[in-house]
């Protein structure tokens, strides 16, 4: 395999990542990794935040390797760091562990020492399904120092580690080259980055304030998800007011608004915390948030403290999902383990309450001009990250316009181009 790719200079790796966009990030660094090394491979980055997340890995990875009986399969990531049993016996694979994921050496050590033919390596059949997307995301740091009871994912990618900002520099001006001028911020806990810069402290406002500085060009700026506990955040929704191109949305690790369950998650925040920035925010920030239902313990009454939250922030988007059991963490040894056909009840639950909040945000929206990026077929997103149907002529993806919302459609906005 890499022998022929002194022969073939054309490149064929194909990536499929599951789980957070961190690990699609990763695939992309991972390709131009091995460029010039390998010609050709699948790379799977798997997820382990729940069961099914692993279950879905494994089952892709077998199909992949029936559907294409020459092809080196790589497979990395949580899933496969916690689990690597799951993907060994599977047919042409190689299994790379999460802490040597970006080391070139640990591939093509695994390309010499397979115990199958890698020399002509072809993909037959591959969908790929990876979203097309406008803007673009740059990673500031990888693991976590905090101790969660329900996490998986600390455990399998370590502390926390901040990359330099000279690094992170380049990769924006790549990505502004590239044409895209919308730039997220992301990581495992993008709310710990900190670094020392010239002798002094350099923390995740800072770092958000020095890009927008160093790179003009920016037009529009985002962090992906932050811990409310982090004494950055509200640093972060004043610097949202001083630049408008820093977009005036945060999602939230929230997890839980019950102070009772956030105590048992060993989450850092409490409900109080949670209002205060609602209050610092003033209405010029939205919010939406990460909640687990169904964490050990959670009665109705405390869940019901959670509904209330949602209700009382105006969350206007939720990434709700019932707890998984993670064998290895805390949480897997607490007594009042819930019924998961319970947790997806109160899923449903929080979700009809988010749906009532958005839609009233949205009808309070209606009349209002407001800049958009286009991602595809006249798709577009709002500062608080709500897809805008944009009427009239086609416009070209990563255009950034402005536009008047003039109604409603389903879950996204109408509007129409000034």
């Amino acid at each position: 395999m890499l022998k022929k790719q002194a022969e073939n200079k054309k490149m064929n790796i194909k990536t499929l990542s599951f789980g957070c966009r961190l690990n699609a990030l990763e695939c992309e660094k991972i390709t131009r990794m091995l460029a010039g090394i390998v010609d050709t491979a699948i790379i799977v980055n798997t997820c382990s935040v729940t069961g099914e997340a692993e279950r879905q890995c494994a089952q892709t990875v077998r199909k992949l390797s029936r559907e294409n009986k020459n092809a080196v399969v790589f497979v990395t990531g949580c899933g496969a760091t916690r689990n690597p049993g799951l993907f060994k016996n599977i047919p042409h694979t190689l299994v790379i562990d999460n802490a040597d994921k970006m080391k070139l050496s640990s591939y093509v050590d695994a390309i010499k020492n397979a115990d199958f033919d890698t020399s002509c390596s072809v993909i037959d059949v591959f969908k790929d399904n990876e979203p097309r997307l406008s803007k673009k995301f740059i990673q500031v740091q990888n693991g976590c120092n905090h101790d969660c009871t329900y996490c998986v994912t600390r455990l399998l990618r370590g502390p926390n580690v901040s990359f330099p900002y000279n690094e992170i520099l380049a990769d924006v001006k790549n990505a502004i080259k590239d044409g895209f001028y919308e730039i997220v911020l992301t990581g495992v806990d993008t709310a710990s980055y900190a670094i020392q810069e010239q002798g002094k402290a350099f923390m995740l406002a800072d770092l958000c304030a020095k890009i927008l500085t160093d790179v003009p060009e920016i037009k529009r700026f985002r962090l992906s998800s932050v811990d409310p506990a982090s004494p950055q955040v509200p640093r972060i929704i004043e610097l949202m007011g001083q630049d408008y191109r820093f977009m005036p949305h945060l999602h939230l690790s929230m997890q839980s608004g019950s102070n009772t369950i956030l105590c048992a998650m060993r989450r850092r925040h409490d409900s109080k915390k949670l209002m205060e920035l609602v209050k610092l925010a003033d209405g010029k920030v939205s919010f939406s948030a990460d909640i687990i239902c169904g964490f050990p313990g959670e009665t109705d009454e405390l869940f019901d403290e959670t509904v209330d939250m949602v209700r009382k922030m105006n969350l206007i988007n939720v990434h709700a999902f019932p707890y998984s059991m993670r064998p290895g963490t805390v949480a897997a040894t607490m007594p009042n383990q819930i019924n998961r056909a319970i947790s997806k009840q109160r899923v449903k639950k929080i979700m009809d309450v988010v749906k009532k909040n958005r839609e009233v945000f949205m009808q309070n929206q209606i009349g209002k001009t407001t800049s958009v990026l286009v991602e595809e077929n006249n798709i577009a997103r709002t500062p608080d990250d709500i897809d805008v149907k944009i009427l009239g002529d086609f416009l070209p993806d990563k255009t950034i316009c402005n536009i008047k919302i003039t109604g409603i459609d389903k879950d996204m906005f109408v509007g129409t181009l000034i």
